[in-house]
């Protein structure tokens, strides 16, 4: 369709960001959780996905931590490339509607909430203390996953 295209509009280098969301048992068949992510560039979706989560999951906290962790796979995936590229870029902000998981990813120290959570979802840590990316809070009415991921 050439009536379609990507417009690149924003500021130049450093306007990479992503977003990211969930919605806890959203299946009422597998009550499996759906995690969804955008990644923006120069103010344009490049990147998103929208699916739902491969366990079952015990707590909203969890299904949004499982979705924060497979966004830091995108993102990190995003910046080889750039650096492939000769693009060196500064850490990626990402954008989560929840503070509770911006203290949980900087804070190593189980709690309650998040000790029955598998341990390949805390790489987004790693991610985190490596500088590769940052997070941030947005209020849920902001955040533009939320079509992926809400009815």
């Amino acid at each position: 369709m050439p009536d379609y295209a990507l417009v690149y509009d924003g500021p130049g280098n450093g306007s990479l960001l992503a977003y990211a969301d969930s919605d806890w048992a959203s299946d009422p068949n597998t009550r499996k959780s759906t995690s969804g992510y955008v990644v923006k560039l120069a103010s344009a979706i490049f990147s998103w996905n929208m699916c739902a989560q491969k366990t079952v999951v015990l707590s909203s906290i969890e299904a949004e931590y499982m979705s924060l962790s497979d966004t830091s796979h995108q993102l990190v995936w995003v910046r080889n490339l750039f650096s492939e590229l000769g693009i060196e870029l500064a850490p990626i902000p990402l954008f989560r509607d929840k503070q509770g998981l911006i203290f949980i990813t900087s804070n190593p120290i189980q709690e309650k909430c998040s000790k029955h959570i598998d341990l390949h979802y805390h790489y987004i840590r790693d991610v985190v203390q490596d500088g590769k990316v940052e997070l941030f809070f947005v209020k849920g009415t902001q955040n533009p996953v939320d079509i992926f991921t809400k009815n």
